[in-house]
């Protein structure tokens, strides 16, 4: 069984627990088959969550470190692995996306433990928001930890960053609000100081390659990128990119559902630039 590690990203922000600004969902049609391949390749252990028979989170021990939902045929979403940024009010955040020309597609639907969103931005890249309505029960990830970060590949990184910064309050000088950098030809999204996301340009949104296309790409670290690979496709994933970068080198794979996900042996996103 391969596994994350920690420790190959030590200056990334974590994802999870109850200030994090950002969690990873996974939709899927087989709830079963997903948590037998994402154990087997990423070493997670998995726990009924607080949504329902058709979700479960994703650990890592004992912290959360991302979740998987069954519902993708249920509201007619992809399969796929999207983002979830954290905002203090649902319907205030939904209605910032629509004014700058992006689609709400979901919600704001009450949830268990918050309030939903399932959204796009102006270029077609989908992306969640959540409104929790209690702390987290959970314990968030040490700060040296790293379970993911982003990526978000798309038309232009400037205009792009200006569309998140103000759905999201990025920038906006408010406590505990990222902040954004622009480097080279591409913007780093920190949180506390710590890097947790890269915008970068040159998406076409009328591609046929979904790789092309734009979107939100979640990067996993891993301790040992060949096995990982191999244990991917053993149980049915497919590798569907190998790129080359800053760093190290990032592979994007396919599970047997369909998700598109990244494994990377960087150590943080800043460093895994194009070389």
């Amino acid at each position: 069984m391969t596994g994350s590690d920690p420790r190959t990203a030590p200056s990334a922000a974590p994802l999870t627990g109850p200030a994090a600004p950002c969690w990873v969902n996974l939709m899927t049609r087989d709830l079963g088959a997903a948590q037998r391949f994402y154990a087997e390749v990423l070493g997670w252990s998995f726990r009924p969550g607080r949504l329902g028979a058709e979700f479960s989170v994703a650990r890592r021990g004992e912290v959360p470190v991302a979740g998987v939902v069954a519902v993708s045929s249920t509201y007619q979403v992809a399969v796929a692995w999207m983002p979830y940024f954290a905002v203090a009010d649902a319907d205030v955040a939904a209605a910032r996306v629509r004014e700058r020309s992006g689609t709400v597609a979901v919600g704001p639907l009450t949830i268990a433990t918050g309030r939903g969103v399932l959204a796009s931005d102006r270029d077609g890249a989908a992306f969640g928001l959540w409104e929790r309505a209690e702390a987290a029960a959970s314990p968030p990830a040490p700060a040296d930890h790293a379970h993911a970060w982003l990526r978000l590949r798309t038309r232009n990184a400037f205009d792009a960053a200006i569309f998140y910064g103000e759905v999201l309050d990025w920038a906006s000088g408010r406590p505990g609000c990222c902040d954004v950098a622009y480097e080279g030809e591409e913007v780093i999204v920190r949180c506390e100081g710590r890097p947790l996301a890269r915008i970068s340009s040159g998406a076409v949104e009328s591609a046929v390659d979904p790789l092309v296309r734009p979107h939100w790409q979640v990067q996993f670290p891993v301790a040992d990128l060949a096995e990982t690979v191999t244990a991917a496709g053993r149980l049915g994933g497919v590798l569907v990119e190998e790129r080359t970068v800053l760093g190290g080198t990032e592979v994007t794979l396919r599970d047997p559902d369909g998700a598109l996900f990244t494994v990377t042996d960087v150590r943080t996103p800043v460093g895994s630039g194009t070389v």
